[in-house]
C-alpha cells in the first residue's frame, strides 16, 4: 500500500510543480504580525473565557498599536486537551469561541481597518476524538490508512513493545497502544494528538480542502504548526541515543534523525505554496503568507525558503538569554543574517505562546521589556509581537491547582513549574477594573495577574512614557523608515553595549544602543559606529530616564544601565 501512496504523491508532485514558485510577495516584507492567544484576549460573554466577538471589538488596538497583520492561534473545535492544538474539525469554530458568523464578521471588520489575518493551521495531527481517527481505529476506509498505525513489537518473553524507541512532547514513549484496533498509534506531542500519515495522499488532499476553506472566508495566510513532523522514517528505525544527563524518557535523550526533518516535508510545503497563489491568481487576490513553525537543524530550517514559505526565526527566542553578552547576541543575530539565502527576509520572534514573556525573561525586575521588541523592530524583516508584550506583561506564576496546561500537568507537582505554558497565556490586561477589563466576571480561565491594578493598556495610554507609547513609536518607525525597509544592516559590540546601525544612502542613519550592564557606560559612539556627534533620542526604554526628543552628543554618550534607546 505504502508503494502506491508513493506514486501518487510523485505524480500529483510532478504534475503540479511544471511553474517555478515565487516566493512570498514584497508586501509582507515589513510587517508587524500581532499574535491573539483567543483564550485570553476579551471575553464578550461573560463566561471568563476569551471569544472571537471579543476579538473583534478590539481590532482597533491593534491598528492603534500600528499592526498590520493579526494571528489568530488555534480556534477550532477542540476537547482543549492541549488548548486548541488537538482539532476535532479544521473547518469549523469552537463553540466556546463563537460561530463561524462570528468569524465571517471578525474578517470582514479587520479588511474594513486595513487588518491582514493569519490563521494557525494545524497539519500534523488532530485530536483523538476527531471523526477520522474514531473512523481509523475501526478501519473504516478511507480513515483506516489516515494515522500511522504499527504493529507491536515483541520481546523476548513475547511481551508487547512499541515499534520504536521513538519519544513525545513532552516525555514518553511516542507510541499509543489501541486494544479496540490491536495496534500502535504514533503521536509526537501528547497522547491524545495522534500524528497523521502523510504518506496516504487522501490526508494531503483533505488538508489542501481546509486551506481552500478558509481562504474562501477571506483568510490571508497560514502559520503552519509543527511542520518539521509531517513525515517518520518508513523503515521505523530506532533514534541514536545521544550521551547526555536526561531521563530516559526525556526526548533530548535521543538524535531525532527519524520522526523529524525528514526531506519529504519540503515537498508537502511546495505543494502547498503551489496551492496558495493559484487561489491567489485565480480569485485576484493579493498573494497569501505561508509561515512555518519550524525550529531544529538550522540546514533543514533554512532548505523551507527554497519551497517558497518563510520559516520562524527562534534565535531572539531560544539562543539569547538573560545571561546573554553583547557580543553574544550580536553573534547569535548576525549568524541568522549571514545564513538566509540572499534576497529572502526573515522574521524576528520574542515572545510567543510556548515561551515566558519578555519582562519575565530578561532583567531582574522588567527593565528590560522594550529591549527584545526593539531589536524586533529595528531589524530588517518581519516583526512577530506576541499579545500583551505591548504594554509590557509578565509571567503570572501558577500554582499547582491553577495549572491548566497539559505539559505542567503531566510532569506533575514536583516539576510542573519547569515546563508549563499557563503563566505567559493569562488574560490581556486592558484596564484596573474588574478581571482586567477582560470579561465582566470575576473568574476567568486563567487567573489574572494582580499587578493589573496599575500595569494595564488604559493606564499607559494616558501616562507621559509607558510601555505601549514606546510600542507605538517602533511600529510607527518601521512603518515610514526608508532606512528601515531598504537600509543595510551592521551589528557592532563592546563589553557590555550592543548597537545595531541602520543605513541608507543619502539619509542619517538610525541606530540602536543597549546597555547589558546594569551600570552606566560611557561610550565614543560617533567613532564606534560612525554616526553624526548631534542626534536626538527618537524613543528609550520605560526604565532608562531617558528622555524622547532629548539631544544626545554621541562622542561622550553615557547610556544608563539596562537602557535601549534608539538615535535618530
Amino acid at each position: 500500500m505504502w508503494l502506491t501512496h508513493l506514486v501518487a504523491l510523485i505524480i500529483s508532485i510532478s504534475t503540479s510543480f511544471a511553474v517555478p514558485l515565487p516566493k512570498n510577495s514584497n508586501e509582507w516584507t515589513n510587517n508587524v504580525i500581532y499574535q491573539v492567544y483567543p483564550r485570553s484576549f476579551k471575553d464578550s460573554n461573560g463566561d471568563g473565557i476569551g471569544d472571537i466577538p471579543g476579538i473583534t471589538s478590539k481590532l482597533e488596538h491593534l491598528i492603534d498599536a500600528g499592526a498590520d497583520t493579526l494571528y489568530l492561534s488555534p480556534i477550532y473545535p477542540s476537547p482543549m486537551k492541549d488548548f486548541g492544538y488537538d482539532v476535532t474539525n479544521h473547518t469549523s469554530i469552537a463553540s466556546e469561541y463563537g460561530t463561524m458568523d462570528d468569524f465571517d464578521n471578525l474578517v470582514i471588520k479587520a479588511k474594513k481597518l486595513g487588518l491582514k489575518i493569519i490563521l494557525d493551521f494545524i497539519p500534523n495531527h488532530t485530536s483523538d476524538e476527531h471523526e477520522w481517527f474514531l473512523k481509523s481505529i475501526d478501519r473504516i476506509k478511507p480513515y483506516d490508512d489516515y494515522y500511522v498505525w504499527v504493529d507491536a513489537k515483541r520481546g523476548p518473553n513475547g511481551e508487547r513493545l512499541p515499534p520504536t524507541n521513538w519519544l513525545s512532547h513532552p516525555h514518553g514513549s511516542a507510541w499509543e497502544w489501541n486494544e479496540k484496533r490491536q495496534q500502535y498509534f504514533y503521536h509526537e506531542f501528547i497522547r491524545s494528538q495522534p500524528d497523521l500519515n502523510y504518506r496516504n495522499p487522501k490526508v494531503k488532499e483533505e488538508m489542501d480542502k481546509i486551506l481552500t476553506f478558509w481562504m474562501e472566508r477571506g483568510v490571508d495566510g497560514f502559520r503552519v504548526d509543527a511542520p518539521n513532523h509531517l513525515y517518520e522514517d518508513e523503515e521505523l528505525r530506532d533514534e541514536p541515543k545521544l550521551d547526555v544527563d536526561f531521563p530516559e524518557d526525556d526526548r533530548r535523550t535521543l538524535e531525532h534523525i527519524y520522526c523529524r526533518d525528514l526531506n519529504e516535508n519540503y515537498e508537502v510545503i511546495r505543494s502547498w505554496r503551489y496551492l496558495l497563489d493559484k487561489y491567489a491568481h485565480e480569485h485576484e487576490t493579493s498573494q497569501k503568507y505561508l509561515i512555518l513553525e519550524t525550529w531544529g537543524r538550522e540546514s533543514h530550517v533554512l532548505g523551507y525558503y527554497n519551497v517558497g514559505a518563510d520559516p520562524f526565526n527562534f534565535r531572539l527566542l531560544f539562543d539569547v538569554t538573560n545571561t546573554s553578552t553583547a557580543e553574544e547576541t550580536k553573534e547569535i543575530i548576525s549568524a541568522w543574517l549571514n545564513a538566509i539565502p540572499e534576497g529572502e527576509v526573515t522574521n524576528w520572534i520574542a515572545g510567543n505562546h510556548d515561551n515566558h514573556r519578555i519582562a519575565s525573561r530578561y532583567g531582574k525586575n522588567g527593565e528590560r521589556a522594550d529591549q527584545m521588541t526593539m531589536i524586533t523592530m529595528i531589524l530588517p524583516g518581519i516583526a512577530m509581537v506576541y499579545y500583551g508584550e505591548e504594554i509590557g506583561m509578565r509571567d503570572r506564576p501558577m500554582s499547582w491547582e491553577e495549572t491548566k496546561d497539559p505539559y505542567g500537568c503531566d510532569a506533575g507537582k514536583e516539576r510542573y513549574h519547569l515546563v508549563y505554558r499557563d503563566a505567559e497565556r493569562t488574560p490581556f490586561q486592558w484596564d484596573g477594573n474588574i478581571s482586567a477589563g477582560f470579561s465582566d466576571s470575576s473568574v476567568t480561565w486563567l487567573p489574572v495577574h494582580e499587578n493589573h491594578k496599575t500595569l494595564n493598556l488604559a493606564s499607559q495610554k494616558e501616562a507621559e512614557v509607558s510601555h505601549f507609547k514606546v510600542f507605538q513609536d517602533l511600529t510607527s518607525l518601521k512603518r515610514s523608515s526608508e532606512i528601515l525597509k531598504h537600509g543595510s544592516t551592521e551589528i557592532l559590540a563592546s563589553e557590555n553595549v550592543l548597537a545595531i546601525v541602520r543605513r541608507l544612502v543619502d539619509l542619517e542613519p538610525i541606530t540602536l544602543l543597549i546597555n547589558f550592564n546594569d551600570s552606566d557606560v560611557e561610550i565614543d559612539a560617533k567613532s564606534w559606529l560612525n554616526i553624526p556627534e548631534k542626534v536626538q533620542i527618537y524613543t528609550a526604554s520605560v526604565s532608562s530616564g531617558l528622555k524622547k526628543g532629548e539631544e544626545f552628543h554621541t562622542s561622550k554618550l553615557r547610556l544608563p544601565g539596562a537602557a535601549s534607546v534608539i538615535l535618530r
